[in-house]
């Protein structure tokens, strides 16, 4: 007779193989289904179902909305803390990370991330810790994982476009730790709003020296030379090795005491 199957093996499966499309859970053939902001952004052929038209799709974007606004109203100061999904639990930059996230928590602050693995896992755990309200904004993709286990407080959005409302609405500021193109978009987005006074009083700080300051560099040296920015959109980012020191800066002065790392 052959053996039955783990269980947690089974669980892993299914968890590996699940999608998300807002509060929907999608397994199986269910989840061999497109992306909500790519059925929005790609136009389909004359006589499609109604749910699959723009008219119903503006509603649903408008519940992503009232959802995000329903749930963050309350939260009371936050900083967001973005970074590599990547990132390997134990790496200095995890722990750079969870110790963002419990300086933050301990300076009184919520601390919102994508509600991903890696340095957002690391920042929830670290608001985690402080006893913080530590917030998880999820998005629906194709390599999907579900929201980490210190999130406390989840959203999940189909719409990146709502999804990065939330971000900047109920944000003080962003510390943005080393990441890939989720990041750059996440800290571009944010230097356009900012730069752009859509948002005024808003700090935003690179934690990794020797990781961003090529970008730092490229920017000085050739996007200001080009004349593509002027020399105080510069000035939009601070950069620093210290978690204290970036709290400190991305909660305007308000955070822990500068440490060395």
């Amino acid at each position: 007779m052959p053996d039955s199957p783990d269980p947690r093996q089974t669980t892993e499966a299914l968890q590996e193989k699940a999608r998300r499309k807002g509060a929907v859970i999608l397994r199986r053939d269910q989840a061999k289904v497109a992306q909500s902001d790519q059925q929005l952004l790609e136009s389909g052929p004359d006589g499609e179902d109604f749910t699959h038209t723009d008219p119903w799709r503006v509603l649903r974007i408008q519940s992503e909305f009232v959802e995000g606004f329903g749930t963050l109203a309350d939260l009371g100061p936050a900083i967001s803390v973005f970074g590599s999904a990547r990132t390997e639990r134990g790496s200095a930059r995890y722990e750079q990370a969870r110790r963002v996230g419990e300086l933050l928590g301990a300076a009184g602050y919520a601390v919102i991330t994508g509600g991903g693995p890696g340095a957002m896992e690391a920042a929830n755990h670290g608001a985690c810790t402080a006893g913080a309200v530590s917030v998880g904004l999820g998005i629906e993709l194709p390599f999907e994982t579900g929201m980490n286990e210190w999130v406390d407080l989840g959203v999940n959005f189909r719409y990146f476009f709502a999804r990065k409302t939330m971000f900047v609405k109920y944000s003080q500021g962003f510390v943005v730790l080393p990441g890939g193109f989720g990041t750059l978009d996440e800290l571009f987005e944010a230097l356009t709003l900012v730069q752009t006074q859509k948002v005024t009083s808003f700090p935003i700080v690179l934690l990794g020296v020797g990781y961003w300051s090529p970008l730092i560099d490229w920017l000085r040296d050739t996007v200001l030379e080009e004349g593509a920015v002027s020399a105080p959109d510069l000035d939009l980012l601070r950069l620093t090795d210290n978690p204290a020191e970036a709290v400190r800066w991305a909660t305007g002065g308000n955070g822990a005491s500068t440490e060395q790392v």
